[in-house]
């Protein structure tokens, strides 16, 4: 006897649980994170390799940029002029640490079509889910506070803007992010990678200009006991670790990742995922060139003339002109703290919204769900400095 023919609607409802228990999810899917640039990015299923690369190369360097941010930037200063250049091991250890770690998260998110927060909301009961949101929060709140302190100082040095004004000046990049999104993700893709070159280029010169001893510079990426044997030295190694290593930087790349249109079949995936693994270790091999230039300009400006107490960043712009002797490092080492702090707020706001869409499933109008991630830090940031002037 033939068994009835089951309605279109029923068979797909019965695809769907099907694939959902296939994939071990508990919940069904419901909209994606960052849901007005998902897929928005058409890519090349045909064509030379070179082209479909290019169509993948974005959200590499949008996560990039946490792993250069300002709080980055303090520990290698700290590390270079203290021990010279022997923390680039550590420098490179933390490099490979992060690609390993993105590299899992885009693959969560083009396997899947699910980000690292909706993976947990799924996975885990809505207390858990609910901590690990406030604790994913807390973490962004913090590595944005270095970040928009960092842009505030970067304001200061350059155009001697007091540091409130700066701080409440670094909440304009939440308008930055609207506007350039209504025009499309790209755009905001290649703001982010003009002001990586621009990092780049400033620290070329700065590096030219300081003149670096290029055996123990090499030399300095190759391990050494001595890391774990002195306490100060390793004091600063996990500094440099910690302040590398960015947990919401995991949230937002397995979002952005899905901001490409690569296709729901087996085939479209795998290849997917191979170039969104290129793009983030090219990008990530960048961050890491950015992070070792600031280690080997401390090393090379400051270590090697004694001054091995530079931990600030306004003490190293000052030091850098009489020691460089040009008056152009000073203002150079200011245009890329300031390129570095505008990049990494960008992407803690985008990261923002990430976890809350991920985790608690709220969709807000735009404008305030871009400041609600950010309004606490920019209060504990002037805050703090007020109270400072008491």
């Amino acid at each position: 006897m033939l068994s009835p023919v089951k309605p279109v609607h029923a068979q797909a409802a019965g695809d769907a649980e099907e694939d959902q228990h296939l994939y071990g999810w508990r919940r069904e899917q419901t909209t994606p994170s960052l849901a007005e640039v998902f897929g928005s990015i058409r890519t090349r299923p045909t064509g030379p390799m070179w082209r479909k690369l290019l169509a993948f190369l974005g959200p590499g360097y949008l996560v990039a940029v946490g792993y250069m941010d300002p709080g980055n930037w303090a520990t290698s200063l700290a590390g270079g002029s203290k021990f010279g250049y022997a923390l680039l091991f550590i420098a490179l250890l933390s490099n490979i640490m992060a690609i390993i770690l993105q590299a899992l998260c885009a693959r969560l998110g083009v396997a899947s079509g699910r980000d690292l927060a909706q993976a947990c909301r799924d996975a885990y009961s809505r207390p858990v889910g609910f901590c690990l949101w406030l604790l994913a929060e807390l973490a962004i709140c913090a590595t944005d506070l270095a970040e928009v302190i960092g842009t505030a100082i970067g304001l200061n040095l350059l155009f001697g803007i007091p540091l409130e004004i700066g701080v409440v000046l670094t909440a304009l990049d939440v308008f930055l992010i609207l506007y350039l999104q209504r025009l499309g993700f790209r755009y905001l893709e290649a703001l982010i990678i003009t002001l990586l070159g621009v990092i780049a280029a400033c620290f070329a010169i700065q590096i030219a200009l300081a003149n670096p001893e290029w055996g123990p510079l090499i030399r300095g990426f190759a391990p050494t006991t001595e890391i774990v044997r002195n306490p100060e030295m390793l004091y600063l190694a996990m500094g440099i670790i910690g302040a590398t290593v960015m947990p919401h930087n995991l949230y937002l790349h397995s979002a952005i990742v899905q901001t490409r249109a690569y296709g729901e079949s087996l085939p479209a995936k795998r290849e997917a995922l191979k170039f969104a693994t290129i793009d983030s270790t090219v990008a990530l091999m960048f961050a890491l060139m950015i992070n070792a230039s600031i280690l080997i300009l401390a090393a090379a400006s400051f270590h090697k003339t004694g001054n091995t107490e530079v931990v600030e960043l306004g003490q190293a712009q000052a030091l850098l002109h009489p020691l460089l002797g040009s008056a152009w490092a000073p203002t150079l080492f200011g245009i890329a703290l300031l390129c570095c702090g505008l990049n990494s707020t960008v992407t803690a706001t985008l990261a923002g919204q990430a976890v809350m869409e991920g985790f608690l499933d709220i969709r807000l109008q735009p404008w305030l769900r871009r400041l609600a991630p950010t309004r606490p830090t920019r209060a504990s940031a002037c805050s703090g400095r007020l109270a400072s002037r008491c």
